[in-house]
């Protein structure tokens, strides 16, 4: 038989940049292609060690002297919502979420750039383009969707779905959970107090338990730094450490 060559994937080293988390920092992150006809079951076993995806990459911190990153994922089946959270999903009754195929479209775009121009402006993906946008929405070779929240209109009936685009998640599916690979949602809602980044999270945590998929992984929690604080919220959760998943204090 012949061997395919991602049977033994090749792993890189970046080099050395300023860390998006920590000020003063320098990261380093490991990487490895994930494309062919192993792609699906080498993204699966990466995400179990640790790993993330962009595009058809797969990464995860490789810092010298640094271990402030930590994967997490939710047991979705013994997850309860808090009362805040409770609350959060009633403001939310009026938003929709539907599974769609991972494409691209302009009203996507615009609600992207109106997410970065309000909450991330300095950051890595401030001049994305729309050619930046497509690639990271469509270039996959795994099990990959977009989940597409939408605002139902006043009059309009429950099961329809064609109000304003008001968030959107792009989401990977591996063998034992659903993978938020990047998320974003309309600025203007989230000051109505809707918390419109954790509803989704929480509908995610629905979804993989509607596909009796155990886990819900939400990428690195960092120490030290407060934009990925909110990831600590969703228990219980596990950890991954040097000896395996771990269940979280």
């Amino acid at each position: 038989m012949t061997k395919h060559p991602l049977d033994t994937p090749t792993f890189y080293l970046t080099a050395s940049s300023p860390c998006p988390y920590l000020p003063g920092n320098r990261e380093r992150k490991i990487f490895t292609h994930l494309v062919g006809s192993q792609a699906r079951e080498l993204h699966a076993m990466l995400s179990a060690g640790g790993f993330r995806r962009s595009q058809n990459i797969a990464y995860r911190p490789a810092c010298e002297g640094c271990n402030a990153c930590v994967s997490v994922r939710v047991r979705v089946d013994d997850f309860r919502p808090t009362k805040s959270m409770k609350r959060i999903v009633r403001r939310n009754v009026d938003i929709i979420g539907s599974d769609e195929p991972n494409r691209a479209t302009s009203e996507q775009y615009a609600l992207f750039r109106d997410y970065l121009d309000a909450r991330h402006e300095d950051g890595g993906m401030a001049q994305m383009s729309v050619l930046d946008y497509a690639m990271m929405i469509e270039d996959s070779h795994i099990d990959t969707q977009v989940v597409s929240y939408r605002q139902r209109q006043p009059g309009e009936l429950a099961g329809e779905d064609g109000g304003p685009l008001v968030g959107l998640c792009l989401t990977d599916q591996v063998a034992d959970g659903l993978s938020m690979v990047y998320s974003f949602f309309d600025p203007d809602l989230s000051l109505e107090a809707r918390s419109l980044g954790t509803y989704m999270i929480i509908d995610h945590i629905e979804r993989a338990r509607k596909r009796g998929l155990p886990y819900l992984y939400l990428g690195y929690l960092v120490e030290g730094s407060q934009k990925m604080a909110y990831k600590a919220r969703f228990k219980p959760q596990e950890h991954l450490t040097p000896s395996g998943w771990r269940a979280s204090k």
